[in-house]
C-alpha cells in the first residue's frame, strides 16, 4: 500500500524543505501538494530540492486556468529536476471557482479535460522525440512548437498524469486516460469507493481498452488521529469547520447522500450561499463525523484503515501530525505499508 503524505495548505513556503524531509524520514512514498493558497508547481519544487526519494505529486492543479502548454513546462522541468520524481495530478475544480476565483471560461468539463490530458501527452511526445507538435480538439489545439522552443528529451520516462474528481463521468474518464487518481476526501469512504468510484474507473478502462487494471486509486479520507483519546476529541473539532465547507459544495454531496444525510447537505449548502461560514461547523455532529472519518489512535490507525480500505485501493492519503514522534511514527506509516492493496 502507497502511503502518501499531504502537505498542510495553510504552511508557509518557508516550511516546505523541512517538511517534505520529516515526511521523507518517516518512510513516506509520496507527498501530495494541493492547490488552495500556494501555487503548487512551487512547493513541489521546494521540496524535490530538499528530498532525494520522495515522489512529488500534485493533488490537484486546477487545469483549465492554464494552458496545457504553460502546465506542460512546468512538468517537464520538474521532472528533469527530480529524475522522475515529479507526477502531475489535474482536476477541473466546480464552476463556481473557474469563474468566480480565477475568472476563466466554463465549459463542459469531461470532455475539456480530456483534451488537456491528451493535449499535455502530445506536448511531452513532441518535447521527447522532437516530433512536430499537432494536436486538434474542440477546446484545445496545438500546433506550433518551433526547435527554439522545444526543452528536449529528458532521462526520465515523462511525467505520470493523475485525475481527481468527483462525479461518473470524472471517474470514467480517469479510468480512460490517467495514470492514476486520487478520491477526494468527501468521496473517500469505503462504500463510496465500492459502490461508485470503482465501478466508474473500471467502466472508463474497459470503453478505452486498456489492457492495464487501469489507474491506480488513492483513498484519502483524512483519518482523524492523535496520540491519546483525549486528544482525538481535539483533533476531531478542528476538524468541524473544514468538513463542514467541504459538504457545503454541492458537487461534493453523494457521499452525504448515501449515508441519507442529503438534508445536511442543504443546510449547508444554504448557510455557504449566505456567507454565513462561524456557524457553518456546528451542524458536524461527532456522529456524522464518526460515520464519515475513519479515526483512531496512532496505535490503532494501521488496523482501522486496514479494516476500511484493506484490498480496496492502492494508496491511502495521511496527514503528518506536528507532534508525530520521529522515534515511533515511521512504525506506523511502514505498519500503513502492510496494508492489502487493490487486487
Amino acid at each position: 500500500m502507497e502511503v502518501i503524505a499531504s502537505w498542510p495548505a495553510s504552511s508557509p513556503l518557508s516550511g516546505v524543505a523541512d517538511w517534505a524531509q520529516r515526511a521523507e524520514a518517516f518512510g513516506f512514498d509520496v507527498m501530495h501538494v494541493p492547490e488552495t493558497i500556494h501555487d503548487p508547481f512551487t512547493v513541489a519544487a521546494l521540496a524535490l530540492d530538499h528530498t532525494e526519494t520522495l515522489v512529488v505529486r500534485t493533488s490537484m492543479v486546477v487545469a483549465f486556468p492554464r494552458s496545457p502548454m504553460v502546465t506542460a513546462y512546468t512538468a517537464w522541468d520538474l521532472a528533469k529536476f527530480s529524475g522522475g520524481r515529479f507526477q502531475l495530478g489535474l482536476a477541473s475544480q466546480v464552476r463556481g471557482n473557474i469563474v468566480g476565483r480565477f475568472s476563466t471560461e466554463w465549459s463542459e468539463p469531461v470532455e475539456r479535460l480530456r483534451e488537456y490530458i491528451g493535449a499535455v501527452r502530445a506536448i511531452f511526445t513532441s518535447f521527447q522525440s522532437g516530433a512536430a507538435l499537432h494536436y486538434e480538439g474542440e477546446h484545445y489545439t496545438f500546433d506550433r512548437l518551433q526547435p527554439y522552443f522545444n526543452p528536449g528529451p529528458i532521462d526520465t520516462a515523462a511525467p505520470e498524469i493523475w485525475m481527481g474528481g468527483v462525479n461518473r463521468r470524472m471517474c470514467e474518464l480517469a479510468g480512460e486516460a490517467s495514470d492514476g487518481f486520487v478520491c477526494h476526501p468527501t468521496s473517500s469512504h469505503p462504500e463510496m469507493l465500492r459502490t461508485a468510484i470503482l465501478p466508474a474507473i473500471d467502466a472508463g478502462r474497459e470503453r478505452a481498452g486498456r489492457s492495464d487494471r487501469g489507474p491506480r486509486v488513492i483513498a484519502g479520507p483524512q483519518p482523524i488521529t492523535a496520540a491519546t483519546e483525549a486528544e482525538l476529541e481535539t483533533v476531531r473539532d478542528e476538524r468541524r469547520s473544514e468538513l463542514a465547507f467541504l459538504y457545503s459544495t454541492p458537487a461534493y454531496r453523494p457521499q452525504l447522500e448515501m449515508f441519507g444525510l442529503g438534508a445536511l447537505g442543504d443546510v449547508l449548502s444554504e448557510m455557504a450561499q449566505r456567507d454565513d461560514w462561524a456557524d457553518l461547523g456546528h451542524h458536524m455532529t461527532d456522529e456524522v463525523i464518526d460515520q464519515l472519518v475513519p479515526h483512531a489512535t496512532y496505535d490503532a490507525l494501521p488496523d482501522v484503515l486496514s479494516e476500511w480500505y484493506g484490498g480496496l485501493c492502492d494508496g491511502i492519503v495521511l496527514a503528518v501530525p506536528d507532534d508525530a514522534d520521529p522515534q515511533t511514527f515511521p512504525t506506523l506509516v511502514e505498519r500503513c505499508k502492510t496494508i492489502a492493496p487493490r487486487a
